[in-house]
C-alpha cells in the first residue's frame, strides 16, 4: 500500500537572451544553462528510462524558454560556446600539467575532468538528441516518463497586467507555443512567480485565464494554502537573498494543508501547495543541501579560463580563500543528502496516514536552473532521490496530472493575492525602483489593443507589423526586468532591455498610426525579437467577444 504521491516539479524559465549580449548577462547565461542543466536533466531521465524507471518529474518549460532551445542561432550559438568551453579546459591542461607554465596536480585533474564533461555534453547534443532539446523532453513526455506544463507566454507577472486582453494573448499564447513544440495540449501551468489575482474591482480573477485556454492546474506556496503569517525563506543560490523581506499581512489560518489538491470555487482549475518542511531542505541558505561546503562554488572562476576549480568550503568563507573542489567527494555527499531527503518525504507522509488514515500529497517545487547550474551537483541528486524512492519507499512518484487523476480534489478554496516573492505579496516586482515601468507597459497594453481593433482583417505588412508589436508587447510584460531590477542582480541590463522592446513596440505603433509600415525596419526588428511565430493580435478583442456574447 502507498504512503501517499511525491510530486518534483521543476520549472525552468529563462528570461528572451537572444541577440541580447552575451556576457555578464545575455546569451552565456542561456548556455550555461543548457550545459550544466537541461541537457543533464534530459540525460538523467533518459538514463532512468533506460534503467527501467520513470522519472514521474513535472517539467515546467516557458514558452519562451522553449522558443530560445528551439532557435537555429542559438543553437549553432550554444556549440560554439561548448567548443570554446573545450579548447579553454585543454589550455589548462597544458598550464598544469609537470611541465606547463603553472604545475599542479589537482587542477590538472580537474581541468581533465571538465574537458571530459564538456566534450560529452557537445555530443550529446549533436548526436543523442540530434540539436532539438525541446524534442527530448517531447520523446520522454510521449513515453509517459515524464509531465511538462506551460507558462504565460513570456512569464509576465500576471496580477500587475491592466488588460484581460493581455492576459488572454500570454496565456493564450502560452499554450500555443507548447503545442507547437511538444504536439499535443497542456494540462499544467505555472503561474509566472506563484503570482496570483482573485477576482476584484470588477475584474476575474487569473484562473479564469487558465481556464479559457484549457489549462487544469497549477502550484502555489504553502502559506497561500494554510493562512497565517507568511515565513521567510532565504534561498541558498542566486539574487533572492537579495531581496528585503516585508511580510504580507497576516491571514487567518484556513485549517487546511498542503496535503492534498483543491479546486478553485469560480473555475474547475486545481492547484496544489507546496510541501514547506521538503522544499526547505534543498532551498534554504542555511540548511539547504547545495550549502554543503564541498560542493562546486558557483561564483569563482579561474581568471583565464573561466572554470569552476573551488568548492564552496563555507558559506563564510571569503572567494579568496575556497579550497579546491573535489568531484569525488561531493558525490559522497549527493548518496547521504539522498538519503536524508528521502527519508523527509516519506516520513511525512507516513505521519499523515498515520494522523488521517488517508494518503496525502507532497508536492515540492523548484526552479530547475538551481540543478545543475546553481547547484553542479544537483541533478544527481535527483536522480538519487527517484531511485531510492522507488527501491526503498511505499512512496508513490507521479507527476501532477496523474496525481489530480486518480486523486481529484473533493474541497474547493479562495486564494489571496500571492506570490512566491519574499513576504509573498507583489512587492518584489512593484516597488519604489520598478514602478516607474507599470504605467509604460499599461499604456502599451491599450495601444496595441486600440490597433488590433481599428485593423480587424488587416492582410500583409500591417498584420505583420501588429504581430511584432503583439511581439514585443509580450516582451515588455516579462516578470524578469522589474525582477532583476529589484535584486541589484542585473538593474542596468533589465533597465536597458526593457527600454529596447519599448522603444521597437513605439517605433512599430507609430508606423501603424500614420498608414506606413517600413516593411525594411519590420524585417530588421523581426530578426531581433523572433518568438512565437503565430503569435495571435485577435487575442487582444477577447473582451470585445465577450462583450457581444453578452449582448
Amino acid at each position: 500500500m502507498s504512503v501517499g504521491s511525491f510530486v518534483l516539479m521543476l520549472h525552468s524559465h529563462l528570461p528572451f537572451y537572444r541577440k541580447a549580449g552575451m556576457w555578464p548577462f545575455g546569451e552565456e547565461s542561456l548556455y550555461e544553462c543548457m550545459a550544466e542543466t537541461y541537457i543533464p536533466l534530459l540525460n538523467m531521465i533518459s538514463e532512468l528510462y533506460d534503467e527501467g524507471v520513470q522519472a514521474k518529474l513535472t517539467v515546467g518549460i516557458t514558452p519562451i524558454l522553449g522558443e530560445q532551445l528551439s532557435d537555429p542561432y542559438l543553437k549553432t550559438g550554444f556549440e560554439k560556446w561548448l567548443s570554446e568551453r573545450i579548447e579553454a579546459s585543454k589550455k589548462d591542461e597544458e598550464r598544469y600539467s609537470p611541465l606547463g607554465e603553472t604545475p599542479d596536480m589537482n587542477r590538472l585533474h580537474l581541468a581533465k575532468f571538465y574537458l571530459n564533461w564538456f566534450q560529452k555534453i557537445l555530443f550529446d547534443f549533436q548526436n543523442k538528441w540530434g540539436r532539438d532539446i525541446c524534442g527530448g523532453f517531447k520523446k520522454y513526455q510521449d513515453l509517459g516518463a515524464i509531465e511538462i506544463t506551460t507558462s504565460a507566454a513570456t512569464h509576465c507577472f500576471s496580477p500587475l497586467l491592466s488588460t484581460d486582453s493581455s492576459l488572454y494573448l500570454q496565456y493564450r499564447t502560452g499554450v500555443e507555443s507548447y503545442k507547437r513544440l511538444f504536439g499535443k495540449e497542456p494540462k499544467g501551468v505555472w503561474l509566472p512567480e506563484c503570482a496570483y489575482r482573485p477576482a476584484q474591482n470588477n475584474r476575474a480573477g487569473i484562473d479564469k485565464w487558465m481556464h479559457a485556454v484549457g489549462l487544469q492546474y497549477f502550484f502555489t506556496e504553502s502559506d497561500v494554502i494554510k493562512g497565517g503569517q507568511t515565513t521567510e525563506m532565504r534561498r541558498v543560490f542566486g539574487a533572492y537573498g537579495n531581496i528585503e523581506y516585508i511580510p504580507a499581512a497576516s491571514r487567518p489560518e484556513t485549517g487546511l494543508d498542503t496535503f492534498e489538491a483543491f479546486w478553485l470555487k469560480e473555475y474547475p482549475v486545481a492547484v496544489m501547495g507546496r510541501h514547506h518542511e521538503a522544499g526547505y531542505q534543498v532551498w534554504s541558505a542555511d540548511n539547504g543541501y547545495p550549502g554543503d561546503g564541498n560542493f562546486r562554488e558557483f561564483h569563482k572562476k579561474d581568471d583565464r579560463s573561466g572554470l569552476h576549480y573551488w568548492r564552496l568550503t563555507s558559506k563564510d568563507t571569503d572567494l579568496g580563500y575556497k579550497e579546491l573542489y573535489n568531484p569525488d567527494v561531493a558525490l559522497e555527499r549527493i548518496h547521504e543528502n539522498s538519503d536524508h531527503y528521502v527519508g523527509v518525504v516519506q516520513h511525512a507522509l507516513t505521519e499523515h496516514l498515520r494522523r488521517t488514515g488517508k494518503p496525502g500529497l507532497v508536492m515540492v517545487s523548484f526552479d530547475t536552473e538551481l540543478f545543475g547550474h546553481w547547484w553542479f551537483e544537483g541533478i544527481t541528486f535527483i536522480k538519487e532521490v527517484i531511485k531510492k524512492l522507488k527501491t526503498y519507499t511505499a512512496v508513490t512518484m507521479c507527476t501532477a496530472s496523474e496525481y489530480i487523476e486518480k486523486n481529484a480534489p473533493s474541497r474547493a478554496i479562495e486564494l489571496p493575492e500571492s506570490s512566491w516573492g519574499a513576504g509573498g505579496h507583489y512587492q518584489v516586482w512593484y516597488n519604489n525602483e520598478t514602478e516607474w515601468m507599470w504605467p509604460i507597459i499599461h499604456q502599451a497594453e491599450k495601444d496595441l489593443e486600440d490597433l488590433a481593433r481599428s485593423n480587424q482583417g488587416a492582410t500583409g505588412q500591417t498584420a505583420r507589423a501588429l504581430k511584432q508589436a503583439a511581439r514585443e508587447l509580450v516582451l515588455l510584460q516579462s516578470s524578469d526586468w522589474p525582477f532583476l531590477i529589484t535584486t541589484g542582480q542585473a538593474k542596468q541590463y533589465a533597465v536597458q532591455r526593457f527600454n529596447e522592446h519599448h522603444q521597437r513596440f513605439q517605433e512599430i505603433v507609430e508606423m501603424l498610426r500614420a498608414n506606413a509600415v517600413n516593411e525594411a525596419r519590420v524585417a530588421e526588428i523581426e530578426e531581433i525579437d523572433n518568438c512565437f511565430p503565430d503569435i495571435d493580435v485577435g487575442c487582444l478583442l477577447y473582451e470585445d467577444r465577450e462583450t457581444q456574447a453578452v449582448n
